[in-house]
């Protein structure tokens, strides 16, 4: 991981916490909690505080994907001097209006700084292709990952790209039985381990329909079952959750993705944007 952005080391980190196991999660915890982690901070230094040996602390720092601790330390140090890493904070009982304010907008920026550092181009031009190409397009999310995929057909019918949306376990796995290999799904996961949506994904996968996932973990269990993955990253909070700011982050995605999508064939969206808007603003008020 050498060299690379250090708005991607928390992302980086924070994504591969579901494969940990809870007493590495813990060691972790205690490492990145470290206010005055350092170049000069060593190895046994760390493992004394966190209560482990330094063979568990190379352990861990490998399954996150660092050749060793000091390529971790290095990373570690470098996230936690950007701006970035310094966008996040806590939101404490005696915070005033002001203070969340500036503390959830934060928390916002940096799911978007550390989303767009972390973010794989070429699967998102994958993406885009397989979307513009379909000749169905189905969204598949449950909750709040639904209220974005409705969002986003919205966005796709514009410009004259229909899409359905289904936030019902039923429906998806009957939507997912009648496609074919001239079809795709978009599946919105936070998690990626939402079983409601992993169950007609994987019947999606079989008929031969392309498939695109939008998760928080590029590990997750949905990304087996999809030809693309988009990663959106957020840190969590008790308060706030993780899914408010990566809210935000796969939002921006998928704007992103229309954008593109959009400028395929310009004139052809532009003459469906010119015919959705003046359908829509004849039904406003003179």
């Amino acid at each position: 991981m050498g060299g690379h952005d250090p708005r991607a080391v928390g992302a980086q980190i924070r994504m591969q916490i579901p494969n940990l196991t809870p007493l590495e999660a813990q060691v972790l915890d205690t490492m990145t909690g470290r206010t005055d982690f350092a170049e000069t901070t060593g190895l046994k230094e760390v493992a004394v505080s966190a209560r482990v040996s330094e063979a568990m602390i190379v352990k861990i720092v490998k399954k996150l994907g660092f050749s060793g601790f000091r390529e971790f330390r290095r990373a570690l140090t470098d996230y936690n001097s950007s701006e970035t890493a310094n966008l996040y904070s806590e939101i404490s009982p005696d915070d005033t209006s002001t203070e969340i304010i500036a503390k959830v907008f934060g928390t916002a920026k940096q799911a978007l700084e550390e989303t767009l550092a972390i973010l794989d181009i070429s699967a998102f031009d994958r993406a885009a292709s397989i979307l513009h190409g379909a000749r169905h397009r189905d969204f598949y999310g449950i909750g709040g990952s639904a209220q974005i995929a409705r969002d986003a057909a919205h966005k796709f019918l514009r410009i004259g790209l229909r899409a359905q949306v289904h936030d019902d376990a039923h429906m998806m796995l009957m939507s997912a039985s009648v496609l074919g290999p001239d079809d795709c799904v978009l599946a919105f996961s936070h998690s990626g381990t939402t079983n409601a949506v992993l169950e007609p994904l994987a019947i999606a996968r079989d008929k031969g329909a392309r498939t695109i996932a939008i998760s928080n973990y590029v590990d997750s269990p949905i990304s087996s079952l999809v030809d693309v993955v988009l990663c959106s990253t957020a840190q969590g909070s008790p308060l706030l959750g993780e899914n408010a700011a990566a809210r935000i982050a796969q939002l921006s995605i998928l704007d992103a993705l229309f954008v593109v999508i959009a400028h395929t064939d310009a004139e052809i969206y532009e003459n469906n944007l010119s015919k959705t808007m003046n359908a829509v603003g004849s039904r406003r008020a003179p």
